[in-house]
């Protein structure tokens, strides 16, 4: 049998391009071609079940001996990586699963002959909605890779089954996944894919979050206050009495001299903020809407008591949600929540506020029992949410947030920003290479969706330096939680431009090919590498992220290693899995790679690679770029600004002026040292029209200018290099 030009079950087992990924296939699963222009190598897995409920576990076959990596839902809100090689080893929650398969000739160390390990073929699973249901995977103890569905009520029990898990294949992982995911947008027609989406123009300036500034004095009383305050519902759509200098609790003062417009409009003159935006939870606080509040009676507000899954629950407890669920949540009626979101995000508007982060996404998931279900529940808010985001920001001002479900996920057709991870805990020696790896892995799957938020960080700390170089690499937004006085500006000028500008990679950052499948967190030996791209080259970001991780026993983040090892990589071209799609199309595959730690400056010829060695939590940068030859023989690469850490972002053209030519003409943003390969000494380098002196290094080939700050903002300098 052979479904989906090469995706079918022959003899009770899943075949995927000639190759076995599943055995002792059940006989209710059934395999249904993608249909519409869709991905031709994929197909829907389903079962025929007379079952019904609201809740069914449905075996489909064996995964056994084959590497894979999956993204589950470790909390109810986040989402963390788990590799392994049988079905015993999927997590509950998991809403992505990759699994390698090979040719029996092969084996794992080809990858370290050429780089990339041409032999390997790659089969996404994506659990979906079907109807009022959505499915994800799990494994149990006989090895058997499971779906799990699930509508959220207990009155909504029947089910089609045919559409439950989308599988699709082929020989490059990061294709695979993104062709996966466009054919379910294609299939589904409720969600958007993140290629089609408007990035907020926020994403591209330094910013700055109130929120580990002041939340810092931690107590058992603070405790307490602060699981308390989860319980709190909003009174108001207007700002609360924190904004009121005079207001108490409960009460507002209408005084625009203290108001939220005031504090915008005087921030934004004092400091030429470009954007500010406020946060709120997606059911206005984290309590919801306080039932039978006068001017809030129209939203028809009701108390409800969140249930959330057993394989969430299964995985780990929450204190949040327990707070919420003692306390109740006073929901908006799903048919007046527009209504509410227009009168909240008009109101902020007027005051200046160009965006909101919308926190708390996956408490929707609890409370669909009376609602038709999590899935209708969360499509009805979804689809209110951006429709308010539409008309009062234009930018497409929102962040999503506490939201790794595909509820969500699955329904967000405008929402353009994901926070990648849980939370930036500066205070839990634990968290950090966690929170670098999981933000890493979990924007394979999420990084198809939006564009990836790492969270704040501060500058001023001892894993400031780890923190701002993932940023650099990752393509997100850069802001910071430092408390007033408590900067690193020597580090922040690796991030930020003087007119507050970054220089933001273009993708989502993700591990490389040769990282998907080891574990950089808990197997000792590897190290994490995140790749992304610029205009015309590439950048490598490369952590030693051993010795925590999240702990299947203990249901929490924990170090397990003390001392990890120092751990030995290489560096490859090839790393940045797209870099032919900025180089020219005669580049023969050599490569430029720049240091950022090291300050070297490495001429690598096609498939050879650099050695890396780094100490527990240390990192480095690379900048590679295709290294190009004009006609009289000599070799160019432009690295870019050479103090910064994602050096090529700053690039912005470039153009050979013909076949013919030896000059090279560029288009650069930003200020400070300013490096280039060449082979040879530059016979003269020209900035705007004047001809400046330059450094050259004869060993390396690195030849640097000097560029001035610019006075005007985004100001693009013209360099020609005469070679």
């Amino acid at each position: 049998m052979t479904v989906g030009a090469g995706i079918g079950v022959a003899d009770g087992k899943l075949m995927v391009l000639g190759n076995c990924v599943l055995r002792d296939v059940k006989e209710n699963v059934i395999v249904t071609a993608a249909s519409g222009g869709a991905l031709a190598n994929g197909a829907f897995i389903g079962v025929v079940s007379d079952q019904i409920g609201s809740r069914r576990i449905f075996p489909i076959g064996k995964l056994e001996g084959l590497r894979f990596l999956c993204v589950f839902r470790f909390k109810l809100w986040w989402m963390t990586q788990r590799m392994g090689n049988r079905g015993q080893d999927i997590p509950f929650e998991t809403q992505f699963l990759i699994v390698e398969a090979r040719d029996d000739s092969s084996t794992i160390d080809d990858e370290s002959k050429g780089g990339m390990d041409q032999s390997a073929l790659y089969t996404v699973f994506l659990p979906i909605l079907e109807g009022d249901f959505r499915a994800v995977l799990q494994g149990n103890e006989h090895d058997e890779l499971e779906i799990c569905l699930e509508s959220g009520d207990p009155t909504v029990e029947g089910f089609e089954g045919s559409h439950l898990v989308f599988v699709a294949a082929g020989p490059d992982p990061f294709d695979v996944i993104t062709n996966a995911v466009k054919t379910v947008e294609k299939h589904l027609q409720t969600f958007c894919h993140r290629e089609r989406k408007k990035m907020p123009d926020m994403l591209n300036w330094f910013g700055w979050c109130t929120w580990d500034a002041f939340y810092t004095d931690v107590t058992s009383e603070g405790v307490k206050q602060g699981l308390d305050s989860f319980a709190n519902r909003l009174t108001h759509i207007k700002e609360n009495h924190k904004f009121q200098k005079d207001g108490k609790e409960g009460h507002r003062v209408e005084d625009p001299a203290l108001g939220l417009r005031h504090i915008v409009d005087e921030i934004k003159d004092k400091h030429s903020l470009k954007y500010v935006y406020v946060w709120h939870a997606i059911t206005g606080y984290w309590g919801g809407v306080k039932p039978g509040v006068i001017d809030m009676e129209h939203y028809e507000s009701k108390l409800a008591y969140p249930v959330s899954s057993p394989s969430v629950q299964s995985n780990e407890s929450c204190d949040c949600l327990q707070s919420i669920t003692r306390n109740g949540l006073g929901l908006v009626n799903p048919e007046k929540v527009f209504n509410f979101y227009n009168e909240l995000h008009s109101y902020l508007a007027s005051a200046g506020i160009d965006g909101v982060k919308v926190d708390a996404q996956n408490i929707l998931e609890t409370l669909g029992a009376s609602h038709g279900g999590r899935v209708k529940l969360a499509r009805n808010y979804h689809q209110a949410l951006e429709a308010s985001i539409s008309r009062n920001f234009p930018d497409n001002g929102i962040i999503s947030c506490m939201s790794h479900n595909t509820d969500g996920l699955y329904s967000a057709k405008r929402t353009a920003v994901i926070r990648a991870s849980d939370d930036f805990w500066p205070r839990d020696p634990a968290s950090h290479t966690i929170h670098i790896a999981s933000v890493a892995y979990n924007t394979i799957f999420l990084g198809e969706f939006m564009q990836p938020d790492w969270d704040m960080f501060h500058s001023l700390h001892p894993m400031a330096e780890y923190h701002a170089a993932a940023r650099a690499v990752g393509g997100c937004a850069i802001y910071i939680s430092d408390k007033p006085g408590h900067h690193d500006f020597n580090l922040l000028k690796k991030l930020v431009l003087p007119d507050g500008s970054i220089l933001r990679a273009k993708l989502p950052g993700r591990p490389t090919r040769d990282c998907l499948f080891s574990d950089p967190a808990r197997d000792g030996k590897s190290l994490l590498k995140i790749w992304n791209l610029n205009e015309f080259s590439g950048v490598v970001g490369v952590f030693n992220c051993q010795g925590a991780g999240w702990c299947r026993v203990g249901k929490k983040n924990l170090i397990h290693n003390e001392h990890p090892d120092t751990i030995t990589g290489v560096i490859r071209a090839k790393d940045v899995d797209f870099l032919p799609r900025v180089a020219d199309d005669r580049w023969c595959g050599d490569a430029v790679v720049f240091s950022h730690l090291g300050g070297e400056t490495v001429y690598l010829p096609k498939d050879a690679a650099i050695p890396i060695t780094l100490k527990s939590r240390e990192y480095e940068v690379f900048t590679v770029v295709p290294a190009r030859e004009v006609c009289n023989g000599v070799r160019f690469a432009p690295i870019g600004l050479i103090k910064m850490f994602n050096s090529g972002g700053a690039i912005k053209e470039m153009n050979y002026k013909d076949e013919k030519s030896t000059s090279v003409v560029l288009k650069v943003r930003g200020c400070g040292v300013f490096g280039a390969y060449s082979s040879a000494r530059p016979k003269r380098i020209i900035v705007d029209s004047e001809e400046i002196e330059f450094e050259y290094e004869e060993g390396s080939g690195l030849v640097t200018v000097c560029l001035r700050v610019a006075e005007d903002e985004l100001y693009l300098w013209n360099i020609t290099y005469e070679l």
